[in-house]
């Protein structure tokens, strides 16, 4: 039974959409987007043929990144004067890696009324089927494009001991995962979710290198869109760094780049390079 709603005027609803199956849009979200006066949205076309599908008539309005900051007090005007407004995605929740932060902050600023319609985020429905804790996550949206920005990123997370969930592309898959594994590892455990909730959604747990073997082993296998999860880390309570090492990277630090003191004594003392790097960061912080 659809439930009754009643669209309030000058309010903003922030209405999740399906990330796939389009069966997954809830039927408040749906009552929303048949009721309100306006629905702005990331890619009206894209939009357009989702709405259709519900059979809802609804006036689209473009909102994306290109145009969000010039077009936020627009929208705010038309609030203002008593409009209620619908904003969508291309799919699942706004905001979470899609357009939508200025308006709300300006809608905050102008202090009105901001209501979420829950649903589906593909980051916390990859999540609840990874294996991996929960409890505790950290979120980090697509990497950087450029492998020396990406691999500079990821080792500020070497040690981080919380769930880390990634969306990625299918072109930057393959250079992400090896990028990965570098920084981190070849063994460590890797949790790929692909096209959920599509009729192609697999999800698979493996360390990163044997992943990697299984992607480049059917290039199908790399078309999609990705949430890439890793375990946090775990410190070996028996994985103590020789003292004399310690001090001789804090000597090289003096007169070398921290990279380049932290290969040295990773292969004077057979450590791990990554680790020697995080520990010169810290003493520097």
């Amino acid at each position: 039974m659809t439930p009754a709603i009643n669209i309030e005027p000058s309010c903003l609803y922030i209405v999740a959409t399906p990330i796939g199956n389009l069966g997954d849009i809830t039927l408040r979200a749906i009552e929303v987007l048949k009721h309100v006066d306006l629905v702005a949205a990331e890619d009206t076309r894209h939009s357009g043929l989702l709405l259709q599908h519900l059979d809802i008539q609804a006036k689209l309005y473009p909102l994306h990144d290109h145009n969000e900051q010039q077009k936020a007090a627009l929208l705010i005007e038309k609030l203002k004067s008593g409009l209620s407004i619908a904003l969508i995605s291309d799919a699942g929740t706004p905001l979470i890696n899609d357009p939508g932060y200025h308006l709300v902050k300006a809608c905050h600023q102008a202090q009105i009324r901001i209501i979420p319609i829950p649903g589906a985020c593909a980051a916390i429905t990859a999540l609840c089927v990874s294996g991996l804790p929960t409890d505790r996550f950290c979120y980090e949206g697509f990497l950087p494009a450029k492998s020396k920005a990406r691999i500079d990123y990821l080792t500020q997370l070497i040690q981080e001991p919380r769930t880390l969930v990634f969306y990625e592309s299918t072109h930057r898959i393959i250079d992400s995962l090896q990028d990965i594994a570098q920084v981190f590892g070849e063994n460590k455990l890797v949790v790929l979710a692909k096209e959920l909730t599509k009729s192609w959604e697999t999800i698979i747990r493996l360390p990163v290198n044997q992943l990697l073997s299984w992607l480049t082993d059917d290039e199908n296998r790399q078309k999609g869109e990705f949430v890439l999860m890793l375990e946090g880390y775990q410190k070996d309570p028996n994985d103590e760094l020789d003292p004399t090492a310690i001090k001789l990277l804090q000597r090289l630090q003096q007169e070398l780049p921290l990279k380049k003191a932290a290969a040295i004594v990773a292969e004077v003392y057979g450590l791990k390079k990554n680790q020697l790097y995080q520990l010169g960061l810290e003493a520097k912080s």
